[in-house]
């Protein structure tokens, strides 16, 4: 048994097939499927069922994966161990973040190209999701690093947070819109956008579950008609009159702000938090430590605040 071959089994159990491992690895698609075939053969039993429309491990196969996968990344620590004691990081880091999180708030992209031109033999994988299944994805081992939102202050068990964003959630109207006509100051009860056509990120995001808890305790269901992953389409929607947009301040900074209006929501008031997230124990890589050790230096904190009764934090 070789390590090349237990990472064939394991690029083409992720992959859902041949072709595509193949593709992944560079390697010719027959060679792959001999080399899987003689790890088979060695262990004497099957690990992929190959009958189907994609390439899926057999009962074996799954309980063999975790142990392979553990093998590799064993394999990899030995080799960022030595390149760590001679100043030479390479190795693979992983960093999810959430929509928008690459906005005029933080310049992640710069961040990244500084690193990656310290260390060029460290491979950045970027990976766009909801927060709640990259927050799975951190405490599972699958991101080393993440920009997410979080819906509270502290983190969850298992994981260390840097708050990044700290900004009470908005309202967001075009001046034809009623509501907007009918509401005076910079505040508005939650309670007022009952029966709106509402704007809002999608269903997985902290914004929009707490949209809905809030909604829930102030006894009604939110009526959202539109929905959009980047914050500025929600304000461009909105700015076409086709409902209120609700999202982070600061989100709704753009060209078109003479053209809309912009309301805190208060009672409660709801916050939109993003942090900068990563096992409590601390990445497992020397490379990934030291991205998020660069990270944690460039990304701005944001100012204390006093905490208000009865607000409720939320995330994207």
């Amino acid at each position: 048994m070789e390590l090349r071959q237990l990472r064939y089994f394991v690029s083409v159990v992720e992959e859902g097939g041949f072709t595509r491992a193949a593709a992944r690895l560079h390697l010719a698609q027959p060679g792959l499927s001999a080399q899987i075939r003689q790890l088979e053969n060695e262990l004497g039993q099957p690990l992929l069922d190959r009958s189907g429309r994609s390439v899926t491990p057999t009962e074996v196969g799954r309980a063999v994966l975790p142990h392979a996968r553990a093998a590799l990344a064993a394999a990899e620590a030995v080799r960022e161990t030595v390149d760590a004691y001679t100043g030479l990081l390479r190795g693979r880091v992983t960093l999810g973040l959430v929509s928008g999180a690459t906005g005029h708030v933080f310049d992640i992209p710069a961040v990244l190209a500084d690193f990656h031109d310290a260390h060029p033999s460290v491979e950045l994988t970027l990976t766009e999701d909801t927060t709640e299944r990259m927050q799975a994805a951190v405490l599972a081992g699958e991101l080393d690093i993440a920009v997410l939102g979080t819906a509270e202050e502290a983190p969850p068990p298992g994981m260390a947070f840097q708050m990044v964003i700290d900004v009470p959630l908005v309202a967001v109207a075009a001046p034809g819109v009623p509501l907007a006509d009918r509401t005076h100051g910079t505040c508005i009860p939650l309670a007022d956008l009952r029966d709106r056509p509402l704007i809002c990120l999608p269903h997985g995001t902290g914004v929009r579950a707490a949209l809905e808890r809030g909604c829930s305790q102030a006894g009604f269901r939110p009526r959202v008609t539109f929905e959009a992953a980047a914050p500025h389409v929600l304000v461009q929607l909105a700015a076409r009159g086709l409902g209120i947009a609700v999202l982070p301040a600061g989100e709704d900074e753009s060209p078109l702000d003479g053209r809309l209006r912009t309301m805190r929501i208060v009672r409660p008031e709801m916050r939109g938090r993003i942090a900068l997230a990563w096992q409590a124990t601390g990445p497992s890589s020397p490379a990934a430590r030291a991205l998020l050790d660069r990270l944690r230096a460039a990304l701005p904190k944001p100012p204390v605040r006093r905490s208000s009764r009865g607000g409720a934090g939320v995330s994207r």
